[in-house]
């Protein structure tokens, strides 16, 4: 008896042995047959700036906890899509270093790049190294530098300027002082917003531009551009200190209308200014809880649902969660996770391929240059303590 059951505690033993090493065999095949792919990361992680880059890397991880979730096949093998994040202070010189970092080390195919002066920055080295530039940055001189592998994620601002003018000036008057970020980028949209204005019939009566992500008190520098009097303040970084811009210049008397830069999201500022009631007579981009298109409401539920309901969602989350399902489909329609002049001559079909709850961008395409495509573009204003959307062409009348 006590033979017998030997036996049989050794036979249990030999296939316990035989199905560990046949479920070890099987896990080893199964990562063996699975190619992890690392997408590149550098923007503001610390600093004023800091909530802007989080927000821009929680629509990236949220795309690609999906995509993995959803499973990603290119030319047969198994993808894993894992993002490498950096941070880059808003430093262009440190996106560069970053850059070189992620491109030795990680081996990424692209990085994504939340700031123009980052983005300038690694147009300089970007096709040397091979690695497409997914830039969120709406500087129109991005996809004029003639770089192939470069693409504009988001809406060039100067569709911006003219509009977001004549509403100002029909409303407040033609007296502007500009008080936009110090960063490339608010430099960028400051140069060419000046001859829009003064072509308009408008006066630049100050130009003082200020640090958005090194200061937490401004009033010095709204003191000094109220000083001459403006009917309208031209100002804007990331939306923490663009808010408390605002809060400081109310406080201060002033009592004319907000031309805010792209970068900036009126239901942040909001936050800050603990209302709408600062912000009458603003005018900027919509915030993405009124956009009312399938993907956009699609990615908010999601965004509420993986983050939480207290956790608003923002345009550059959107814009960077839809880019990198474009990124994955084109991964998939070249055939290659590695060779980025063939994913990028794939990411234009790869737009029509997405799903409208994929597509929270509402992108129609990709041109030559690298610029995204749209069916239709929206502003808002602050009008009598609520927000209102409309067309951007209205605010041409």
């Amino acid at each position: 008896m006590k033979h017998s059951i030997s036996i049989i505690c050794r036979w249990l033993l030999g296939a316990s042995l035989v199905a560990a090493m046949l479920c070890a065999a099987l896990g080893s095949a199964w990562a063996e047959d699975t190619t992890t792919v690392k997408l590149g990361f550098t923007g503001p992680l610390s600093g004023g700036a800091a909530l802007y880059g989080k927000n821009v890397i929680s629509g990236l991880e949220m795309a690609i906890n999906e995509i993995n979730a959803a499973g990603l096949e290119v030319a047969g093998k198994k993808v894993k899509l894992e993002l490498v994040a950096l941070d880059d202070m808003y430093s262009p010189a440190e996106a560069a270093i970053n850059a070189r970092r992620l491109v030795q080390q990680s081996n990424v195919p692209v990085v994504f790049c939340p700031h123009s002066g980052g983005i300038y920055a690694l147009q300089a080295i970007n096709e040397q190294e091979n690695f497409i530039i997914l830039g969120y940055a709406s500087s129109p001189k991005i996809t004029e530098m003639g770089n192939k592998l470069t693409v504009r994620v988001t809406v060039p601002f100067d569709t911006w300027i003219e509009p977001f003018t004549r509403y100002q000036m029909k409303r407040f008057g033609k007296r502007v002082g500009m008080m936009a970020g110090d960063h490339e980028y608010a430099k960028d949209w400051a140069r060419l917003f000046q001859p829009v204005w003064e072509r308009a019939g408008g006066i630049v009566v100050s130009n003082n531009p200020i640090s958005y992500n090194k200061s937490a008190d401004f009033y010095s520098g709204v003191s000094r551009v109220l000083a001459d009097k403006p009917d309208v303040l031209f100002i804007g970084g990331a939306s923490e200190p663009t808010g408390l811009v605002i809060k400081q210049a109310r406080e201060l008397g002033f009592k004319g209308g907000f031309l805010i830069i792209d970068q900036a999201k009126m239901d942040e500022i909001a936050k800050v200014t603990d209302g709408l009631a600062l912000l009458e007579g603003a005018i900027g981009v919509p915030p993405l809880a009124l956009d009312s298109r399938v993907g956009a409401q699609s990615f908010v539920a999601a965004y509420h649902k993986l983050y939480g309901a207290d956790r608003a969602p923002t345009t550059e989350a959107s814009y960077n969660y839809t880019m990198t399902y474009v990124l994955a489909a084109a991964m998939k329609l070249a055939g290659t996770t590695s060779d980025a002049a063939a994913i990028r001559a794939k990411m234009s079909e790869a737009v029509s391929t997405l799903s409208r709850e994929q597509n929270a961008a509402s992108y129609s395409g990709i041109n030559a240059k690298g610029g995204t495509e749209y069916s239709s573009l929206q502003a808002v204003v602050v009008e009598g303590g609520k927000i209102r959307q409309a067309p951007v062409g209205e605010f041409m009348k």
